[in-house]
């Protein structure tokens, strides 16, 4: 269907909308116009991306003269995936309706391991290996040498994609991974090389997080990006953490063994480049153009190939220096000099007895005090590193991941003084008689990696199906919004039932808090509910504990106490472990039950990997639980250091952001069940604290619009007997576009009409 909002001719490849859909877009283009950021809660299920998309490539094509460029960030490559397919459909229904006009290349940019088609590559077993073996293959002094020994290995394609030089383009069109790697095959040419290259030339790029948030990637990927692009963070209630792990680094005994043996390796190269320089003055030569180059204040060539490329500076942009490298550090000798200096000292801070805690100012006089290191020369440890593996022409990057994470920490210590803490742990907490010292520079502020973001982009959209409370993003990564909205679903019937069980059958009341959670009476409810529901509901069942510990604790109580044979006589019963393999192939075999009518339980980990990506709809999942409340674990240093400083910079309580954080988990799980209106599903939130009010007011307005007072303090027996009556409802034939005034799907004409009366909210 073809309508207007406002000014711009929005083209959408569907029938029919929803309400909200119209009504997100409304909000948006207000956004666009402003050219400022927002933040928009759209349940799931109700079409965001389609509509996302729809109108920012409208809006593109209602300003020719100022064509922007849209930047969609997801979390996993799954998604984005779904996102390119999505737009595939948008693109083909623009094209066919405007002709050659509409066409627009979009492409997905993923790491090698994504996108290489070389097989020899592909042969190594993770990211790092197959990032080094590409190197190893493209680097420029390894092409140079090869003229002269023709037994050294090249890539095939990756030389055509260097022989077609400017004719290396892709022609306009939507490509997913898969498009871009059949391509390459095609062609003879590199997916990966290419798709970096197309970047600047695509007007929709579709990518992780990280090439955005890391400054490592960032720096190489996204700084060709301009002013006037639209960034979209979808799925994003997790920013914030995002934004942390990216500026965060941990040491630990085998990251300075490693590094260690690195830094012998280091020498060697340098020693042999020194001793074969004199009689070959171009190794010899090599250092002391490096040396030149670092007086002048270059710490990279600004020519780099490809495939010479490492990552980028750790801290942000703004805060590098662009000065001179100090002298003490420009000659390699005296840089492995220092980092063996800095080595000897973190290994000593590592043998502590006690939890040790310090900001990154004390931390850095006391290594200088000690060791003899100035705070500008750790700023620069990063950009030196890379400066002399490049100079030693080193390809193994996956061998020197330990001393790299050291000057990434040492980069990070010298630059930022405000928002971090160091914390040195003698052992986890949680096994207390295992020596396993580690040292943290933890980030607690989570604007300091997405300020660059907003100040650079003319509009970030941040959006996903649980953002509540919404006043709260703002301040954490402190920006302001031109929108803030939350949506409501419409829908012609109840196809949500959430529910908050608080007591079991015997009235004892449930809970996952520390002193109850190991109660036989507590376990036994929860083991007993189960119970009934898989005796009632049909097809797919989901459950989502705390912690995988507390997870394993309580299904083996339910072994041994006959609860779990129970229920496999209703449902097979399958387990999320924190293996990969293990669980994709326990989703699978889940799958495949709900397929075959016998029926399934699944049992999962809110924060685990499941919660986060993998969609329950349909007959996959009639009913979740959620066992408690996911709260993080409180007695967590790193945790209580982050709540003392949002307490003090943005004054948010303790108690307020455990309260959020765990509640927007909570949301993200049960909200796995509902994927589209035609679907339903049934949630129980199994713990009597979801009955007070601030904690249950923190979860999403769309869940609790169908949250019933009736349905605040059940006990099992009446959860059971809703549960009966909710699946008897549901399966009676409905009208899906609605009557009586209720309209949940919007044919063109109603939209028009809507645009004459200036009735928005018809459908509420």
């Amino acid at each position: 269907m073809i309508f207007k909002i406002e000014d711009v001719t929005v083209y959408f490849p569907y029938d029919n909308i929803y309400p909200e859909q119209y009504e997100y877009m409304v909000e948006l283009k207000r956004t666009l116009d402003a050219k400022g950021h927002c933040l928009l809660e759209m349940p799931t299920g109700t079409g965001k991306t389609i509509a996302l998309l729809s109108l920012i490539t409208s809006y593109r094509l209602s300003r020719p003269d100022s064509p922007i460029k849209l930047v969609y960030c997801t979390r996993t490559v799954h998604e984005m995936e779904k996102t390119l397919a999505e737009l595939k459909v948008l693109h083909d229904y623009q094209v066919l309706h405007l002709g050659t006009q509409a066409k627009i290349l979009a492409i997905g940019l993923s790491s090698r391991k994504n996108l290489c088609v070389n097989t020899k590559v592909l042969a190594a077993e993770n990211r790092d290996s197959v990032d080094a073996a590409c190197r190893k293959r493209t680097a420029s002094w390894v092409r140079a040498l090869s003229t002269e020994n023709p037994n050294i290995e090249l890539c095939d394609y990756f030389e055509n994609y260097e022989k077609a030089a400017e004719n290396a383009l892709l022609p306009p069109g939507v490509y997913t991974l898969e498009d871009l790697r059949a391509f390459g095959k095609n062609r003879g040419w590199c997916p990966y090389f290419l798709a970096r290259h197309m970047v600047q030339f695509a007007n929709v790029i579709v990518y992780s997080y990280q090439y955005l948030l890391d400054p490592k990637v960032a720096g190489i990927i996204s700084k060709e990006l301009q002013k006037e692009s639209v960034v979209v963070f979808d799925e994003a209630h997790n920013i914030d953490n995002v934004c942390i792990e990216a500026l965060s680094v941990s040491v630990r005994r085998v990251t300075l063994e490693g590094a260690n043996r690195n830094l012998n390796k280091i020498r060697e190269e340098i020693d042999s480049v020194q001793l074969v320089g004199r009689s070959k003055a171009t190794d010899a030569g090599r250092l002391r153009a490096e040396y030149n180059r670092l007086v002048e204040g270059l710490a990279l060539r600004g020519d780099l190939s490809g495939g010479d490329q490492w990552l980028a500076n750790p801290a942000l942009p703004h805060d590098i220096l662009k000065e001179a490298v100090p002298g003490n550090i420009r000659r390699a000798e005296h840089f492995v000099h220092v980092l063996r200096r800095l080595l000897q000292y973190l290994g000593v801070r590592l043998d502590t007895e006690n939890v040790e805690k310090e900001s990154p100012v004390s931390f850095v006089s006391s290594l200088n005090s000690q060791a003899g290191i100035e705070q500008k020369t750790l700023k620069f440890c990063y950009d030196r590193l890379q400066s002399l593996m490049l100079t030693l022409e080193i390809t193994d990057t996956d061998e020197f991941l330990p001393i790299q994470t050291v000057c990434d920490f040492a980069t990070l210590v010298g630059t930022y003084a405000r928002g971090f803490s160091i914390i040195i742990e003698p052992y986890d907490e949680r096994m207390p008689h295992i020596p396993d010292p580690i040292l943290q520079l933890s980030c607690h502020d989570a604007s300091l990696a997405i300020k660059p973001v907003f100040d650079r982009f003319q509009s970030v959209v941040i959006t996903s199906g649980t953002l509540s409370p919404i006043d709260l993003y703002p301040r954490l990564l402190s920006f302001t919004p031109v929108v803030s909205r939350s949506f409501k679903m419409s829908m012609t019937r109840d196809c949500i039932c959430p529910m908050v069980l608080t007591r079991g059958s015997d009235q004892l009341p449930v809970s996952t808090k520390f002193d109850m959670r190991s109660d036989p009476g507590v376990v036994r409810n929860y083991g007993k509910l189960l119970v009934e529901m898989v005796s009632i509901v049909p097809d797919g069942v989901v459950c989502f504990f705390v912690s995988y510990s507390y997870m394993d604790g309580i299904i083996a109580t339910w072994n041994e106490t006959g609860i779990l044979k129970e229920i496999m006589q209703q449902k097979l019963v399958f387990i999320e472990t924190q293996d990969v393999v293990e669980t994709t192939l326990a989703l699978d075999n889940y799958r495949r039950a709900c397929d075959c009518g016998r029926g399934a339980v699944f049992f999962s980990v809110a924060r685990g990997k499941v919660a986060e990506g993998i969609d329950f709809d349909r007959h996959y999942g009639r009913l979740v639980v959620m066992y408690g409340v996911p709260f993080q674990y409180t007695l967590s240093k790193i945790l209580l250091a982050r709540l003392e400083y949002l307490r003090d910079t943005f004054q948010i309580k303790e108690g307020d952001f455990l309260t959020f954080d765990a509640l927007r988990q909570a949301a993200q799980c049960v909200g796995r069940v509902i994927r589209s209106k035609a679907d339903y599903g049934m949630m129980i939130f199994a713990d009597k604290r979801y009955s007070r009010h601030d904690k249950r007011s923190k979860l999403p307005g769309w869940i609790l619009s169908h949250l019933r007072d009736a349905h605040l303090n059940l006990s099992t027996d009446m959860a059971i007997h809703i549960a009966r009556e909710f699946l008897r409802k549901m399966a009676q034939p409905y009208d899906k576009t609605g009557t009586m005034g209720r309209k949940t799907l919007l044919t063109q004409e109603d939209l028009e009409k809507m645009a004459e009366t200036g009735v928005q909210d018809m459908a509420y």
